[in-house]
């Protein structure tokens, strides 16, 4: 069962929904049906060199200037 993230086009909220079948995702705040799935930032977790686990998403880096999620590539 997938949960997707929706922006509202009526108001302009964000939020995640859980859609089963064909079912059509509503506003939580205006109960407009008009609204547009978002593309989501996957995230994921796994263990570090030392066994510790290290989480990390795909939109995000540690470099200020950097705008890969791979530190690897700037040597940070």
């Amino acid at each position: 069962m997938p949960i997707y993230e929706y922006i509202c086009q009526k108001c302009d909220k964000k939020f995640e929904a859980l859609i089963m079948g064909r079912d059509v995702p509503r506003c939580p705040d205006c109960s407009a049906s008009s609204v547009k799935r978002l593309m989501s930032a996957c995230g994921f977790v796994s263990k570090g060199g030392g066994g510790e686990t290290v989480s990390h998403s795909a939109g995000s880096s540690s470099c200020a200037g950097c705008s890969s999620s791979n530190c690897s590539s700037c040597g940070s």
